[in-house]
């Protein structure tokens, strides 16, 4: 009887870079960080190591691509729907931004990597120009344009990581809107002499839209930055 040999599933489409940061990206979503390397690359792509080294140099390299990857695909989404004003265009940029580090655990940690430790890659420059395009489009004075692209891109990113990471903190199986009533439950019993505010504000924990929140701390930003320009 012949016996039958085990096979490496063989590759339907030609390996490509494209190919191996969009297999990067569903790693990196599904298993974090530790959990790309390149034997679970490889896997994946039923290919061996070296026809990845071809396209990709090193993990680093990898992360990279995949950062920029996402970043692309949200900046190019904010490119097809213009909007009236710069207000609105900023609006959709920063939303699309939050919603993508919603959706990729990993993606802010990397975003940091790049925009502190790699300025002059590909993502930080991409970022910058479609904030700060929008930014002298408000009319500001160009001295203040660095700052005030800044100060949202510093609000974007930290506001989207934070909220990322507070839906990574839940134990599984924990509803969202549970624990926030739980939360607020406790905030209400606090003593008001030594807690006033975190009382007079529970019940809005207790109901609130993180990204209605979001665009709302967005808002505030852009009404400081055209209010100092009138000034």
């Amino acid at each position: 009887m012949a016996t039958r040999t085990s096979r490496t599933p063989r590759r339907t489409e030609a390996l490509s870079r494209e190919r191996i940061v969009e297999a990067a990206v569903a790693l990196l979503d599904a298993e974090g960080e530790s959990g790309l390397t390149f034997r679970t690359l490889t896997e994946r792509l039923a290919t061996g190591p070296g026809a990845i080294y071809w396209h990709v140099a090193n993990k680093g390299e990898l992360l990279a691509a995949a950062t920029d990857s996402v970043i692309a695909d949200v900046l190019a989404i904010e490119h097809d729907e213009p909007s009236d004003t710069p207000q609105d265009e900023i609006r959709t940029l920063a939303l699309g931004l939050f919603d993508a580090i919603a959706d990729h655990p990993w993606l802010s940690a990397q975003l940091a990597v790049q925009l502190s430790g790699s300025p002059w890659g590909s993502v930080t420059p991409r970022i910058f120009e479609s904030f700060g395009q929008r930014v002298a489009a408000l009319g500001v004075p160009e001295a203040t344009w660095f700052t005030a692209a800044s100060a949202l891109m510093h609000y974007v990113f930290g506001a989207a990581g934070q909220n990322a990471a507070n839906a990574r903190a839940l134990e599984p199986g924990v509803d969202r809107a549970e624990f926030l009533h739980a939360a607020a439950t406790v905030w209400e019993e606090l003593d008001p002499g030594e807690y006033p505010f975190m009382k007079s504000i529970a019940d809005q924990v207790r109901e609130h839209d993180d990204r209605e929140q979001f665009l709302t701390g967005v808002d505030l930003i852009l009404t400081g930055i055209t209010a100092s320009n009138r000034a």
